[in-house]
């Protein structure tokens, strides 16, 4: 495999306006997370903007960055304008999308999400999770859950399994553990380009998540279990957090 990273990033956000500049530790927040894709050292990382900003933090620091359309209405459709514009002749075949706001990322994780299409060539796309271990997670519904069994082992000895279904719901049903999604994915590049191209599926609408548009079309993805869930920043009490561990 010969992954490309990108990292979506935009500064119009509801809960936390400006939140890829947010000072944590002396850095601008996307800084970190940029940081944390470069420590996997699983191939170039691409920060794709939507704003000038962005661009101009990314390159002070020494990365590589590139403006796209500010009205792509999901990370997907922004990478995608991002691997077009920089490999358009496709010498990268994985494309790794790490959210923007995981300053805390472990980059074991990173590399864990490749973990699924280096053993299983029907798989579309490589995704993470970790087991629910607060009891208020399992109904939360900010927490994705993930119906999956794992029957197979990655090269790092990571359980893999097969994702059946994602939901904001507790599932599934009676005792026994229930998965926390983390939101990083590796798509064969092929299945990227698939990927944007397709509506809104109906479920996807209904629960608000957009990996429900790849089951619905018939598109496999296979999870990775790893063992922490990465902070995600989406509140001032979130951004607080990271704060004080990345000062720590």
């Amino acid at each position: 495999m010969r992954p490309f990273v990108l990292i979506p990033s935009r500064l119009a956000a509801t809960r936390l306006p400006n939140k890829p500049l947010a000072d944590i530790a002396g850095v601008p927040m996307i800084v970190h997370v940029w940081r944390r894709a470069r420590e996997a050292d699983i191939g170039p990382v691409l920060v794709a903007a939507g704003d000038q900003a962005i661009v101009d933090v990314i390159r002070q620091a020494g990365g590589d960055a590139v403006l796209t359309d500010p009205k792509h209405p999901t990370g997907s459709d922004r990478i995608w304008e991002a691997v077009l514009r920089a490999d358009p002749d496709g010498r990268h075949d994985v494309i790794v999308n790490v959210q923007g706001d995981l300053p805390t990322l472990d980059p074991k994780s990173v590399r864990a999400a490749l973990a699924p299409l280096a053993i299983e060539p029907g798989c579309d796309i490589g995704t993470l999770t970790a087991e629910i271990v607060r009891d208020e997670e399992r109904t939360a519904p900010h927490v994705v859950k993930i119906a999956v069994g794992f029957d197979r082992v990655g090269p790092g000895g990571e359980p893999i399994g097969r994702a059946l279904y994602f939901s904001r719901a507790t599932i599934p049903a009676r005792e026994g553990p229930h998965y926390h999604h983390i939101g990083l994915y590796a798509y064969r590049r092929a299945a990227l380009a698939r990927f944007v191209a397709l509506p809104p599926g109906i479920l996807e609408r209904r629960e608000s998540l957009e990996q429900l548009r790849a089951l619905e079309n018939g598109m496999r993805i296979d999870v990775a279990r790893v063992d922490t869930v990465p902070l995600g920043i989406d509140t001032p009490d979130d951004l607080a957090r990271a704060r004080a561990i990345l000062s720590g």
